[in-house]
């Protein structure tokens, strides 16, 4: 596939990292020579310097003849006009756009073929706003997957001396738990992916990662570790874009306070909450968490822009008693550095924006992906199409489908029922199939095999 990127920074740089390394033409636009010269030491991709919007850059980047272009610039505004620039000068079949603002994304009919012609929009804020919400629906995790439409959950967890699992082979979760269905998907011990199999012995600090129906998940998590108590009390650093969203989505269920440093953004809070407390000043006053009872919290989310106030203020909070803290972080490079300490979850909003921009790169009817553990691993979810003459997998037990090394199938999902996957479990049309890769180079192979074959048209 033919894929312009337009912008090179952490998400562009990233996307081009991911599909140069599966065989696709990447060419990278950008006004930043060095961050070109970065990228194009690195991977095997074309780099053109200039404006993302001028037609004579996307030209000189082969928009005539592209597949598809994603614009993840720092501009809204270049996004969409570029987007506009592709479809009326060079018909590019597919237009992704990454737009902020949510005075963009509020207006109905703004972005269609008739006014700004974007085929996808990607709004990061609310993609870590949705990803941050299901951690707190379900206390404990570490990451929390919907699967067509969240009948079905991928849930990471933290396997604790003394849960009833420890110790113990997979096998026996069957019989731990005879009622309820479930798959470990993946294992990972001192940041080295295990295939599960059911010999395998789990041990305390694994992070494993298991699907089931949702309202199952529960009960398999307390498997694994003591289960936490639904969260009540709730503090927010930063009144942003993703402080807003998330307070307006969680206020009618939780106590939620909100901490902000500007005066007018307050004020502003302020009107727009119902029922959020606004408090005015710094997440990393001492005196002020200690004055609002941070030792009572739940939960501590630093949600500021700047990853150093975000890792101190979470630091100082769990320090005074902060039952749990969650904070994000824009360089990935910290993520992992900080992540299982006092720092129990650190979010990337870059990896959480790349999973939903990969869904609509992938080929065959891949409905979407998902990173594990940073980037590590994925979770695919793709449907089956077609018959048992034009489809590699439709009519076949999975045992028999040819996956590719360190791949599994963790579940399908049939209409309303949620199938948790066994050797002989056969598939057909219309399923929705979730597969676990440790290694995302079999990504091309996964890919090929829900294809549909000529025949079946």
């Amino acid at each position: 596939m033919k894929i312009i990127i337009l912008g090179a920074g952490q998400v562009g740089g990233t996307l081009a990292e991911h599909l140069a390394s599966e065989a696709n033409d990447i060419t990278v636009v950008d006004t930043d020579a060095e961050r070109l010269r970065n990228l194009g030491d690195r991977l095997d991709i074309r780099t053109v310097q200039g404006r993302a919007s001028f037609p004579t850059v996307l030209r000189q980047a082969g928009a005539d003849d592209a597949d598809m272009l994603v614009a993840v610039t720092n501009s809204d505004e270049t996004n969409m006009v570029a987007c506009q620039v592709a479809h009326t000068l060079f018909h590019t079949p597919t237009k992704i756009a990454r737009v902020r603002e949510a005075a963009y994304l509020t207006r109905a009919g703004l972005f269609d073929n008739d006014a700004i012609p974007v085929d996808v929009l990607i709004s990061p804020e609310q993609v870590v706003t949705h990803y941050i919400k299901r951690l707190i629906e379900i206390p404990g995790a570490l990451q929390v997957i919907d699967f067509a439409g969240g009948k079905a959950q991928l849930v990471a967890v933290k396997a604790y001396y003394g849960g009833p699992l420890v110790g113990q082979q997979l096998r026996q979760l069957r019989e731990h738990m005879p009622s309820v269905e479930t798959r470990v998907a993946a294992i990972f011990r001192r940041d080295r992916p295990i295939l599960p199999q059911g010999d395998t012995v789990i041990e305390a600090d694994d992070e494993v990662f298991f699907i089931a129906a949702k309202a199952n998940i529960r009960a398999v998590m307390s498997e694994m570790r003591r289960l936490d108590e639904t969260y009540k009390r709730i503090v927010i650093a930063g009144g942003g874009q993703i402080g807003e969203r998330l307070a307006e989505a969680i206020e009618s269920r939780y106590q939620v306070k909100i901490i902000e440093m500007s005066p007018a953004r307050c004020r502003h809070l302020s009107d727009t909450l119902d029922s959020t407390v606004v408090l005015q000043g710094s997440a990393s006053d001492r005196d002020l968490l200690m004055e609002e009872n941070i030792a009572d919290a739940d939960i501590f989310l630093a949600l500021t822009n700047d990853d150093e106030a975000n890792i101190m203020s979470s630091l100082l909070a769990k320090r005074l008693g902060a039952k749990k803290v969650m904070t994000i972080i824009n360089n990935p490079a910290y993520v992992d550095l900080i992540q299982g300490g006092d720092i129990d979850i650190a979010i990337s909003p870059q990896l959480a924006t790349i999973g939903t921009l990969l869904a609509h790169v992938r080929r065959g009817d891949i409905v979407s992906v998902h990173s594990l553990r940073r980037g590590a691993a994925e979770a695919i979810e793709a449907i089956a199409h077609g018959d048992s003459k034009s489809s590699k997998v439709i009519g076949k037990a999975i045992r028999d489908i040819g996956l590719p090394p360190g791949t599994t199938i963790g579940a399908i999902i049939r209409d309303e029922e949620v199938i948790i996957a066994h050797d002989d479990t056969v598939i057909e049309t219309g399923d929705h199939v979730i597969l676990f890769l440790v290694d995302k180079k079999h990504i091309r192979d996964v890919e090929k095999l829900f294809h549909v074959g000529l025949s079946f048209f």
